[in-house]
């Protein structure tokens, strides 16, 4: 077993901590007050080839790996969790399903622009009563010539107002059941797409919206893999976005970890530095390892997928549940330091306690996890398939 990164991924690690650094870290407070949304750093961080490591370089990727991917999503997360969301907009809830699934013609079609971010890209699943229950979806796709005829509303999808492209989920038969809901790439320029924001206690840079369709006319290759094969697709892309979510959740709880360990070092009570207290550094050390276990949890189930083992979704959920754990607990521990000062707006701290909640929602709840996990473990239901 080898735990060191290589001399590439190290180097990628340190010059994405740089561009964090300079690009992100000073503007995100700014940025999560005025609920704005960086669209130039994401231009930025296209241009860099952020989102195309796991992309071939026939596409305009960079073909470093998933496990690259993860390293640069943690160091980005670090400076602000709503930039961290473009990763999965832009690559690993767009783009990946679009080259698992997609013909040679939509690769070339939608893939060097997503990954570019040329076009910014977004995912609908999510409707008003269908969440952790994907197959509730109401949406439909009617075929209707050579074509469809998109029905529905989606709710709480990032990015949905600055979006150029979606990939939408929606049923062409329902009376198939699971077998009935299909994939399409939809040109969110279409005539009767329509967006509205909603406004959320955290990740204020990254946009969350709905999105409603209404007789939206589909040309044939909208329709991403056969007809009936959504579910496939959906859960499939579920497995590579919760890679994000791990990694930006180990991200966000580093720099918890980080203005921590400064401000223990920085504030002085009773004559002496609050680090020298035996209950802050129980607080600090404990972070320190439950960021560690989620950091080794989700480079493992990135390494898995470099080595061709995208369906690995017992230990991308071991990731993504031990990050959103720990991330939530480095927030929680990180506000009892700082005390009043991590409270007000002085210290990013508050940001990050907001923002932490976050990976115990998306993606699959916590408890989804859970479930995945405990189910596999009973032999209900296998995770990896």
């Amino acid at each position: 077993m080898d735990f060191g990164l290589n001399e590439e991924l190290v180097a990628m690690k340190e010059a994405a901590r740089t561009f964090t650094e300079k690009e992100i870290v000073p503007h995100a407070d700014k940025w999560d007050e005025e609920h704005h949304f960086p669209k130039d750093v994401i231009k930025k961080m296209g241009e860099l080839g952020y989102f195309g490591c796991p992309v071939p370089e026939d596409y305009g990727g960079t073909d470093v790996g998933f496990l690259a991917q993860a390293i640069l999503c943690e160091e980005v997360s670090r400076g602000s969790s709503s930039v961290r969301v473009a990763f999965n907009t832009q690559c690993l809830g767009t783009v990946v399903s679009i080259l698992r699934h997609g013909t040679e013609e939509q690769k070339q079609k939608w893939v060097p622009d997503l990954i570019n971010a040329e076009k910014i890209g977004c995912f609908a699943i999510t409707e008003p009563n269908a969440g952790s229950d994907v197959l509730a979806l109401k949406a439909t796709a009617k075929k209707d010539g050579d074509g469809y005829i998109l029905n529905g509303s989606k709710t709480w999808i990032s990015f949905a107002s600055h979006a150029d492209l979606a990939m939408v989920y929606a049923y062409t038969d329902r009376s198939q059941g699971s077998r009935g809901m299909s994939a399409f790439v939809v040109d969110m320029h279409s005539e009767g797409v329509s967006t509205s924001n909603l406004d959320k206690l955290g990740t204020r840079s990254s946009p969350t919206g709905e999105i409603s369709f209404e007789d939206v006319r589909l040309p044939a290759d909208a329709l991403l893999g056969p007809e009936g094969a959504g579910v496939k697709i959906v859960f499939s892309s579920l497995n590579q976005t919760r890679l994000s979510c791990a990694s930006g959740g180990v991200g966000v709880a580093q720099a918890c970890l980080d203005a921590s360990i400064q401000y223990c070092l920085e504030r002085e009570q009773f004559g002496k530095q609050i680090g020298q207290f035996q209950m802050n550094q129980a607080l600090l050390a404990e972070m320190s390892a439950e960021i560690e276990a989620a950091r080794l949890l989700t480079y493992k189930a990135a390494w898995q997928k470099d080595q061709g083992q995208l369906g690995n979704v017992r230990e991308t959920c071991l990731a993504k549940y031990t990050a959103g754990m720990a991330v939530t607990h480095c927030s929680e521990k990180a506000m009892r330091i700082l005390g009043a000062y991590g409270y007000s707006t002085e210290y990013p701290v508050a940001r990050y306690y907001r923002d932490a909640i976050l990976y115990q929602i998306v993606e699959g709840t916590t408890n989804v996890q859970k479930m995945i996990l405990a189910q596999d473990l009973l032999g209900y239901r296998k995770a990896n398939r």
